[in-house]
Formats: structure tokens, C-alpha cells, sequence
């Protein structure tokens, strides 16, 4: 969940992410290189979305809709 919840921050607000943002990844175990990694991963798929919307790249046929759960 502390990765999750740091992803949609990086991805929803990323100017407001601060060093703080990194302590519940570090709690749950997450050394320097994971959170780096991670961080990489997020930022790719946010880049290549905002390409794909910026062109007009329709979604595949075959990959359902995502909807986001309610909670």
C-alpha cells in the first residue's frame, strides 16, 4: 500500500513530493535502489501515457478499461 499510495502521489502531484514521501517505503522495507527503481517505473508509465494522450494513441482493443475501485 505505501508504494501504491506513493505512486499516485509521484503521479497526481509530483511537485509536491518530498523527502518525507520516502519514510513509509523505507518502513516497509524498501532500500535506496528499490525506491529508485520504483520511482523509474512510475515515471516511465506516466511519460508514455501523456505521449499516447499528446498524440492520440488509441487504447488497445484487447486490455479492459481500468476502473478505479471504490473504497
Amino acid at each position: 500500500m505505501a508504494l501504491c499510495t506513493y505512486a499516485e502521489k509521484l503521479t497526481l502531484a509530483p511537485t509536491e513530493m518530498t523527502a518525507a514521501d520516502l519514510e513509509p517505503l523505507r518502513a516497509q522495507g524498501l532500500d535506496d535502489r528499490a525506491i529508485h527503481d520504483a520511482t523509474q517505473v512510475v515515471s516511465y508509465f506516466n511519460y508514455i501515457n501523456r505521449i499516447a494522450d499528446a498524440l492520440g494513441v488509441e487504447p488497445e482493443t484487447f486490455v479492459p478499461a481500468w476502473e478505479k475501485p471504490t473504497t
